[in-house]
Order: C-alpha cells, then sequence, then structure tokens
C-alpha cells in the first residue's frame, strides 16, 4: 500500500500522554541554527524524480509491513499535515516557543515488524514494533537511530531530535521499541522481558536501516549514530555496551539505569512516594521529611517541581515498572494502587528493592547496564532532574564506565538547571534551562570526535550562564565556552 503526497492515515484518538513515565521532553531549534552538516552525497532533481517514481521499491529487510511516501516535508512543518507524524505522541514535549526547520524533502517508510503484541495503534494497524524511517534528499551520508522516551510510539522524538537531524542532512530511523503505553508491562512471558524487547528493536531496527539507507543512496552510511532521552537514552547505553559494531557513536540524554545491585528508580522512587506526603502538609515533620527526599537523591534547589512530579510521574512510574519486573509485589493486582498511603497492604509507597526475592534481582539483570561501552559516548543530564535524580543515575553510570576501563571512551556533561522534562521551561523559564542545546551541542561535539576533527571538551558541570534570557537558553548551551550549536 503506498501513501499518496499529503494523504493522512488516521491515527488513534487519544489525549496528551502527559503522564507517560520516563517522557523526556525537548525542542527543536530555528531553521537558520539547523544548518545541515556537509553533505556527503547531495541528490540531483533526476535522482530524486527517479526515487520518488518508485519509493516502495526501497525494502526494509524483515519487515513484516511497509507503505512509503515521497513528501516535500519530512520535518513536522509538513509531516503533521501529511499525516507522516502522530502530534499526539509527542505533544506537550516540546518548549512553545520551539521553532521548526524546513526545506528536506525526501521519502519516508512507515511500517512494523514482526510481533504478537497489539499496543501500538498508529495507522490502525493494532500492531506493535512499528518503525519509521525517514530518507532524506540531501543526504550528509549518516544515519541517526532513536528509540522513544517513555512508553511512547514511534514518533515521539519527532520534534525532539528527528526535525534537527533531518535538517542537518541526516537519515533517521525510530521504533516503538515492541510495546507501548501503561500497560506495557502486559508484553512478554517473563519479568523483564517487555523492556529487553526495546533493546532488541533498536539493534533490529537499526541494522534494516542501514541497509535501507544502502538501497536508497547505494551506499552504506559512512556513520551511525544512536541516541535518545530517558528511556531512549538506556537504549543508547545498552547498544553501545552490546552491539557497539553497528555504531560510530551514541548521545546519551539522562538515561534510566538499569542495574541489578541498584540504584534504579524502585530504590528511590518509593521514598518519594513516603516522604512527600509529609512534606506537602507542612508542619513538625517537613523539614525531616524534605531531608529524606534529599537522602533519597532529589537534589536540594529543586523542591519547587516536587508537586508536579508527585502529581504525574512518582507514583505512576513505580507502579508499572514494579508490575514489569515485580508482578509478584501486589499478587493479582495490575500495576498496584494509586497513590496508596504507607501501610496499605501491597502498597508501592512502602516498596523495598532490597527485601525481595532474588528473583526480581534476577528480572532487572535481563536489561542492566556494564557501563562496558564500546564507542564513543556522551551523556548530558541536568542537576536538577526531579524523576531520574542526577546523584541516582548518569553520577554513578559514569563511575560504572570509568570503573570498567571505558573512561577514554566518555563524556559527561551535568547541566546545570537541567531538569527532566524540557516543557517544565515554559512554567519555570526563570529556574531552569531546556536541555535541548545542550543535546545538540553534544551531538556536534560526538560528530567532531569520530570525525577525528577534535576532542570533546573534558567532562564537567556546566553551569547555568547568570542573567541569560530565555530565548538565548532555548539556542544556546556552551560545553566549555566555545562550543556553540553550528
Amino acid at each position: 500500500m503506498r501513501l499518496s503526497r499529503g494523504s493522512a492515515p488516521r491515527f488513534w484518538q487519544r489525549g496528551v500522554p502527559a503522564a507517560l513515565a520516563l517522557a523526556a521532553l525537548t525542542f527543536t531549534t530555528p531553521a537558520a541554527t539547523a544548518t545541515p552538516a556537509t553533505p556527503a552525497a547531495t541528490a540531483t532533481p533526476a535522482d530524486r524524480e527517479a526515487g520518488c517514481a518508485h519509493p516502495s521499491r526501497l525494502r526494509v529487510p524483515g519487515a513484516e509491513y511497509q507503505r512509503s511516501a515521497c513528501l516535500d516535508e519530512l520535518t513536522t512543518a509538513g509531516t503533521v499535515a501529511s499525516g507522516h507524524t502522530d502530534p499526539a505522541d509527542w505533544a506537550g514535549l516540546t518548549p512553545k516557543d520551539l521553532a521548526v526547520p524546513r526545506g528536506v524533502p525526501g521519502i519516508q517508510i512507515d511500517g512494523y515488524f514482526p510481533d504478537t503484541s497489539a499496543t501500538n495503534t498508529n495507522h490502525g494497524w493494532q500492531h506493535d514494533a512499528q518503525f519509521v524511517i525517514r530518507l532524506p534528499d540531501r543526504w550528509n551520508g549518516g544515519l541517526v537511530v532513536a528509540g522513544t522516551p517513555g512508553n511512547r510510539e514511534q514518533y515521539a522524538n519527532d520534534r525532539a531530535i528527528a526535525d534537527w537531524v533531518l535538517a542537518r542532512g541526516y537519515a533517521y530511523a525510530a521504533t516503538d521499541k515492541g510495546n507501548t503505553g501503561l500497560a506495557f508491562h502486559r508484553d512478554g512471558k517473563a519479568p523483564g522481558d517487555a523492556i529487553a524487547e526495546w533493546n532488541d528493536r533498536v539493534t533490529e531496527l537499526t541494522r534494516a536501516a542501514r541497509a535501507t539507507v544502502a538501497q536508497r543512496y547505494h551506499r552504506p552510511p559512512s556513520r551511525t549514530l544512536v541516541t535518545g532521552m530517558s528511556n531512549g537514552g538506556y537504549l543508547v547505553r545498552w547498544q553501545l555496551e552490546n552491539h557497539p559494531e553497528l555504531y560510530d557513536g551514541g548521545v546519551d540524554w539522562e538515561g534510566t539505569l538499569w542495574r541489578a545491585d541498584g540504584p534504579t528508580l524502585l530504590d528511590f522512587l518509593p521514598k518519594a512516594l513516603r516522604a512527600y506526603p509529609v512534606y506537602a502538609a507542612g508542619g513538625d515533620g517537613a523539614a525531616e521529611a524534605a531531608r529524606a527526599l534529599h537522602a533519597a537523591g532529589f537534589p536540594a534547589g529543586s523542591e519547587f517541581l516536587w508537586p508536579y512530579h508527585h502529581k504525574v510521574y512518582w507514583d505512576l512510574t513505580q507502579r508499572i515498572y514494579r508490575e514489569e519486573l515485580d508482578p509478584g509485589f501486589d499478587g493479582a493486582v495490575e500495576a498496584g494502587t494509586p497513590f496508596c498511603a504507607s501501610g496499605t497492604p501491597a502498597c508501592d509507597t512502602d516498596y523495598d528493592y532490597a527485601a525481595r526475592p532474588a528473583e526480581v534481582r534476577r528480572a532487572v539483570g535481563k536489561i542492566a547496564l556494564t557501563g562496558r561501552i564500546g564507542e564513543p559516548l556522551i551523556t548530558v543530564h541536568g542537576t536538577l532532574d526531579a524523576l531520574l535524580p542526577i546523584g541516582q543515575d548518569s553520577d554513578v553510570y559514569a563511575r560504572m564506565v570509568r570503573e570498567a576501563g571505558r573512561g577514554p571512551l566518555h563524556r559527561y556533561y551535568r547541566i546545570e538547571g537541567g531538569t527532566h522534562t524540557d516543557a517544565l521551561f515554559d512554567t519555570f523559564p526563570d529556574k531552569l534551562r531546556p536541555l535541548t542545546p545542550c543535546h545538540r551541542s553534544a551531538f556536534t561535539a560526538l560528530e567532531r570526535w569520530i570525525g577525528q576533527a577534535g576532542r570533546p571538551p573534558a567532562s564537567r558541570t556546566v553551569p547555568l550562564p547568570a542573567g541569560a534570557d530565555p530565548a538565548t537558553l532555548l539556542t544556546d548551551c556552551s560545553l566549555d565556552g566555545r562550543d556553540h550549536l553550528d
């Protein structure tokens, strides 16, 4: 089946997935700052006409179903109107003042790989393992692969990552990770299987996308980069540890940390759920509760973010990921009882990962990280992350990389004033900075690193510029005082 230019597939009608756990937020820079890297190959008008005459001739290896379209615009400046993205998938994930690059014609391929689950209803397919591959006419020789944040679908990174890298000339591929939504934990036969599938689906897509790129441009990509935020950042780490042969490097944006001996979110979120109601109530116990939250990893200075995270993220995230990895905790109840008070039977507020049976650690072991990366990796993480506290996540992962003897392959930038969700910058522009420009500075630094044009700045805490106005913070993040967006 072929999607004609301008056709609009019908998407599942759902609300903005603002409560999807571990959904990191980004934005795109104005077209003027999204200058493509020097193209290694540029399609001629004749080549474009030939490619778009029969886009369905491109076959994605292993795909069970696919459909292709030639589009005048591959960025969200055009795909919203043409129906080749799902705004509900990335709604709420970018600051309101974000400009969108445009002027990127090319081919888009949508489809899915064989799978037995059906949580993703995009296009009316009722089928998981959905993917999107975008092939710009003006190609710079590279491929960017991304897995989605949270439990979102394959279009979740369209504003955050795809728009910008497509404007730079990269081919782009993204996967829904094989299961989506708040009941993702129903997938798989055993605890940990649903998350383990995420890793397999990124590997699968990377191999297929590389082959598809070679078909379109008559040569394989000269560089393949993997990037993503939150759960997507976890996927970057895992891929570079387990399949470095597929990539030239990656950018990890506040990736989720999983390790059998902790820390994981199953360690610190129950502590937050116990302490926050006491803190919020005020009175004699509030100061002690605040100390408990700080001790759990939630940084001093992030208190203004706690009400939102308690309402939207902490409880939901704890319950659905605990259900995936430790379903026996609450017996036949699925994903616990929302916002249950401490002392309630089988309440996630009282969950104690360290006291759980060994089989729970074995489930986490299926998805655990080691730090043994095999290609260059750059990590960015905000110091005010109130969902995955930096001291319990990327600080630990950076140490794991060093202890594994892979420190020379890693750069780690702690971004002062950054939090887990960039959209909160709209609410607190005087207290936060968006991480998107920092991700992009890291991405361009990675390009230079793997291109042997210069090593990135040393790992460091990147200070929040004194007196910087919101417009500047939306478009700039200097990693060393000189490293600006191209």
